[in-house]
């Protein structure tokens, strides 16, 4: 059985009191690449047949180990925020400052949401299930000035995270640890607003993802993930077609992505522990520049460079992201985001 991932010492604030990280996660899910089933009851039988499998590297040691090695070039090259950026339909994106459209995104969503800039209503208490470097938490506790705890599966990212917010002196407000997002270390019912930037694809049991995420919402909490997606089924449809599940796997076995899911899937999902306010948006064509944009940073010297010393992950990383431009223009690949409220007490 592969080893468990190692958990770094630094102690993260949990409600009015301190906890210390989590026991080392010992759950280990190999890469699923299928579409994902609309039953319940087939997922939570695959996932139990996952955890038995013999596979060699784990999809979690997976994850943590590509973005240890691949984090440090995006911040070079990209900046805090590791997610996609968000445009104006049909604008000219040659000159774009494409850092600023990755704070357009975390703008947008807010907005999408209703997320309100009233002191008397504004978020509170904030967590970030799968937080990268800590870009958005750090964005949101300024803006709201808020508490923010982030939780990644990387070391080297919660790490980072922490070093970024002591020297941005931020350290009493924003605090980062290396956690699992399918078992995640907060009580029930305490944060005002749950947020997830482009971590559900990782999450090889949505369900119980979505689980964790309305647990740990507060009374009255927003609820948003910004994910990637495979579209929607037809009604005539129980899979997708085998050449866009051919061309997901390959993404799959690249980023390190279990079973994809769609849009309506995650309504659904929401709908099911009676979640309000629950909306979803197509934001695909908004996000479109983005991975043109991410190739010709990979083809500058300073980005080719830092490509070849980041390591195997990250190379074969960037060797398919000509397949997520292909996805998203043949429309087997959405961009969406969904929000909801969970009921207040």
């Amino acid at each position: 059985m592969a080893t468990a991932l190692h958990l770094q010492t630094h102690t993260c604030f949990h409600g009015t009191f301190q906890l210390s990280p989590p026991p080392r996660l010992s759950v280990s899910f190999p890469s699923l690449s299928r579409s994902f089933p609309s039953n319940r009851r087939s997922l939570s039988a695959h996932v139990k047949a996952a955890v038995s499998s013999s596979s060699t590297t784990t999809l979690q040691e997976g994850i943590a180990e590509f973005y240890d090695e691949s984090s440090g070039i995006w911040e070079d090259i990209w900046g805090d925020h590791m997610h996609h950026g968000y445009y104006d339909p049909g604008s000219d994106v040659s000159g774009s400052d494409h850092r600023a459209a990755q704070i357009r995104m975390i703008e947008e969503s807010l907005r999408f949401a209703g997320i309100s800039d009233d002191p008397a209503n504004r978020p509170k208490r904030i967590v970030d299930v799968g937080c990268g470097i800590g870009g958005s938490s750090r964005y949101l506790a300024r803006k709201y000035g808020a508490k923010c705890q982030g939780i990644t599966l990387s070391p080297v990212q919660a790490g980072r995270a922490n070093a970024l917010a002591n020297a941005q002196v931020l350290a009493d407000q924003v605090c980062f640890e290396v956690a699992d997002a399918l078992n995640q270390p907060f009580p029930d019912d305490q944060f005002d607003l749950v947020w997830s930037m482009e971590s559900g694809e990782h999450m090889p049991d949505k369900p119980k993802f979505v689980e964790e995420l309305v647990r740990v919402a507060a009374p009255g909490g927003t609820i948003i993930v910004v994910t990637w997606c495979h579209r929607d089924l037809g009604p005539s449809e129980e899979s997708l077609q085998p050449w866009e599940q051919k061309l997901l796997n390959r993404i799959c076995d690249a980023y390190y992505l279990p079973e994809w899911c769609s849009t309506s899937d995650y309504v659904k999902l929401f709908q099911s522990l009676s979640l309000q306010d629950i909306k979803a948006g197509d934001w695909t064509e908004n996000v479109a520049p983005f991975w043109p944009a991410v190739i010709r940073s990979a083809l500058t010297w300073k980005g080719f460079t830092s490509l070849l010393r980041s390591g195997l992950k990250t190379i074969k990383g960037a060797l398919v992201m000509p397949l997520m431009i292909e996805g998203f223009q043949k429309g087997v690949i959405k961009f969406a985001i969904i929000a909801c409220r969970k009921p207040a007490e």
